[in-house]
């Protein structure tokens, strides 16, 4: 029994169950125990693996977006580049090498990460030394200087905490985490109704609710609409509101009971974008899209940067790139990848994109001809 764990029965046993989205909240954040607090979870020693650490393109197409999103911002001359989760850096490395290629872009960037993570803080300084643009950390959003910004959230949203609400017996009543009599973490149901849900639903049907992700939205979009700029979220999810939960837990890249070993696996949600977009435009931004990262990344031109790679490299190199660009675009099932078998995240993957009002659809986000 770990740490955390004692610590959540603890709390339980004094103040009674807990909302998931506490629960989650410290699972994954708990200032010392919580499991992005103590670990590098990313690649293939860890749990899962990230699109940026895929393959390089993604984050070099990712830093290209970010300069035509510059121009089309009218060019500010100072511009604070944002990631939201930034893992071990990868994406912002990727993404301010291929700036270069645009100096007038590249010259008037500051870069910032949002990170709570102390480890993965440390990881992202380390793959960010040779950085030629200024980089700092942050511990929240609100900290960030005031300016036009470009803000880049990749599987960010998806390890946000959420609440769940059941119908039970014709009302809504939220979902709690308790002890049951073996002392094993298991669900309940609140005494109390939620009356400000109105959602006409079958016994036993749940809706999963994002508050702390539209939350958190809701800052952004505020930011955008009064001093300029974009943000860019990429994460797998849903492009429409729709009833059921979708809660999961990873560890040793395998699914676990999401109540077993707080702090020891990773906890998340798929995300629902057509919420994040309603906190969006009710804050006054702009929204674009949803579109599949499968389209995004196509519009993007990682089928020309494939090739130009292959160009450069060898049999087995090539090989790698073709894996990594049908995992990345495809829906295809069964990719092989590094003697393993894995799923593409074309269309599971959805991209919105949120501006200040008034800006044409970013590139990849056009209209389709």
């Amino acid at each position: 029994m770990s740490a955390l764990e004692d610590y959540l029965r603890d709390l339980i046993a004094q103040e009674g169950p807990l909302t998931l989205e506490r629960f989650m909240g410290l699972a994954l954040g708990h200032p010392t125990m919580g499991y992005y607090i103590t670990r590098d979870p990313f690649g293939v020693a860890g749990d899962f693996i990230t699109a940026p650490e895929i393959s390089q393109m993604y984050g070099e197409l990712i830093g290209l977006w970010a300069a035509e999103t510059w121009v089309a911002m009218g060019a500010p001359p100072h511009l604070h580049l944002v990631e939201l989760g930034p893992g071990r850096g990868t994406l912002m490395k990727d993404a301010l090498r291929a700036a270069s290629v645009a100096p007038a872009f590249a010259n008037v960037i500051e870069a910032h990460l949002v990170e709570t993570s102390p480890v993965l803080a440390k990881a992202q300084m380390e793959t960010l030394a040779g950085a030629h643009v200024p980089v700092s950390w942050h511990s929240s959003i609100e900290t960030i200087p005031p300016g036009p910004a470009i803000i880049i959230a990749n599987e960010f949203f998806d390890a946000l905490p959420v609440r769940h609400y059941v119908k039970d017996a014709g009302a809504w009543r939220e979902r709690l985490v308790g002890l049951d009599a073996q002392g094993r973490f298991a669900f309940g149901l609140s005494r109390e109704a939620e009356a400000s849900i109105k959602v006409d639903a079958p016994q036993g049907a749940v809706i999963e609710i994002g508050a702390v992700g539209q939350r958190i939205m809701t800052t952004l979009a505020t930011r955008l609409v009064e001093q300029g700029g974009a943000a860019l979220i990429i994460d797998y999810g849903y492009a429409q509101t729709v009833l059921g939960e979708t809660l999961q837990a990873l560890r040793d890249h395998q699914f676990v009971d999401p109540l077993d070993c707080p702090g020891e696996a990773d906890l998340t949600t798929h995300v629902d974008f057509a919420a994040l977009a309603r906190a969006a435009r009710a804050a006054g931004a702009q929204v674009h899209g949803p579109v599949t990262q499968g389209a995004l990344l196509t519009g993007l031109g990682i089928f020309e940067r494939a090739r130009a790679l292959s160009r450069r490299a060898d049999a087995a190199q090539s090989a790698g790139i073709e894996a990594a660009l049908a995992r990345l675009v495809s829906d295809q099932a069964g990719i092989e990848v590094d003697g393993g078998v894995v799923d593409g995240m074309g269309e599971l993957f959805k991209a919105l994109c949120v501006t200040a009002p008034g800006m044409a659809p970013p590139a990849g986000f056009w209209p389709p001809s």
